[in-house]
């Protein structure tokens, strides 16, 4: 029996190794060949009037800073529209002092209707001021490089774009997300990977919702904020129906101009895992049980295994092929892991380290979804509370 059960983990361990080869491939492939927003031939001048639209709900750490980047650009034409989601701290009164800077249009957002999930409903808020051609839509903690949204512009008219998605460098603010980002961006460089976006023959479509621009016409052709008005990622919804409904979009990295943060600290890094979670499982049960069982197998199993073969004593064939089997799976992970946290995010060797913590941290704060996804509970992101009741019923009357 027990010959049976170290052959049977060993198969698993190496089907474990075999999908890390496969996602460190796709990942450094993504690496060398995704598009940057600031390296393209510049064939259109063109300044059409650009609407930024800055949701901000209890940003009063990071919106004064975001608004700060946003002022100083140096595009000819545009409007800065930043909307005030019912906070509760001093967004509002940093908006306001803001609002003496003619280009800034101060918005205070009225209370969500029924329906409406998270920041759905103060992006349309922020889009019924609008006056731009294109419309340019950011978070309140993104910081903007000088020159950004002139090269997002550029970027867009040049390659006739209907919307350009930009990839941020992640500011990580505690040692929770530095532990546990660089375990999870593998899989996102291969689920959401820019290569797939910018692919027409691929179904991915996706936006960051810390930068994405997009024609006015063709976020209205899509039915607005409002035709993911119950998504709880609203901007990749968004990205996924411009995707299908046929229209040109293009995703690139934009590391040297957009600063984001993903988590700012341990609490809601847990609901940002949470949140990827969730949607999944409303989708489909078994889909996202299944994505769960991969996530544990592929980011944190081979390490209590590689330490069982090692305590089992059993050094006959069979747990010999399983150390072996489980240590390739180990040592993939541990180098998956320290491509994405050198080479992207600039982390040093105590995070690669940390691999299995961080594995760890993601799997639980997946299972966590899957069981908030099954109540009526609300998770928390970004100061936002998204009841998974109201998600539901929203989703069936659409």
């Amino acid at each position: 029996m027990l010959e049976i059960l170290n052959y049977t983990l060993s198969a698993i361990m190496m089907g474990v190794a075999g999908a890390w080869i496969f996602l460190i491939k796709s990942m450094t492939e993504s690496f060398a060949h995704t598009p940057r927003l600031d390296e393209f031939d510049k064939s259109e001048r063109a300044s059409p009037r650009v609407s930024v639209i800055v949701p901000a709900r209890n940003e009063e750490e990071f919106i004064e800073r975001c608004l700060d980047s946003l002022i100083s650009q140096d595009y000819e034409d545009y409007e800065i529209i930043a909307v005030n989601d019912s906070s509760e701290d001093r967004t509002g009164e940093i908006i306001k002092r803001f609002a003496e800077n003619p280009k800034v249009i101060p918005v205070m957002a009225r209370p969500k209707p029924e329906g409406w999930v998270g920041k759905n409903w103060a992006c349309m808020e922020g889009f019924k001021k609008a006056t731009g051609s294109l419309l340019l839509f950011t978070d309140a903690d993104t910081r903007h490089l000088p020159g950004t949204v002139s090269l997002a512009v550029s970027h867009l008219l040049s390659f006739n774009l209907d919307a350009l998605s930009v990839i941020p460098k992640m500011l990580l603010m505690d040692m929770w997300t530095r532990a546990t980002l660089p375990v999870i961006s593998t899989f996102l460089h291969t689920w959401f990977s820019a290569l797939k976006v910018n692919d027409p023959t691929k179904k991915t479509g996706y936006f960051f919702g810390s930068f994405f621009i997009i024609k006015k016409e063709t976020y209205q052709q899509v039915g607005t904020h409002e035709g993911v008005r119950y998504e709880i990622i609203e901007d990749g919804a968004l990205g996924k129906k411009v995707k299908e409904k046929g229209h040109k979009m293009k995703m690139v990295n934009g590391k040297s101009k957009v600063e984001a943060v993903w988590a700012r600290d341990r609490d809601t890094l847990w609901n940002a895992l949470k949140r990827l979670m969730i949607p999944l499982y409303l989708q489909s049960s078994r889909a996202a049980v299944g994505v769960f069982v991969a996530v544990l197998f592929l980011l944190f199993m081979p390490f209590p295994i590689l330490a069982y073969s090692l305590v089992s004593l059993s050094w006959d064939i069979s747990g010999t092929v399983l150390f072996f089997a489980s240590l390739l799976a180990s040592a993939l992970i541990y180098a998956g892991t320290a491509v994405e946290a050198k080479k992207e995010l600039s982390l040093g060797n105590t995070y690669v380290a940390s691999a299995p913590i961080g594995g760890l941290v993601v799997v639980l704060g997946f299972l966590s979804g899957l069981l908030q996804a099954k109540s009526k509970n609300a998770v928390s992101w970004r100061g936002r509370r998204y009841s998974m009741g109201e998600h539901q019923q929203s989703s069936i009357r659409i």
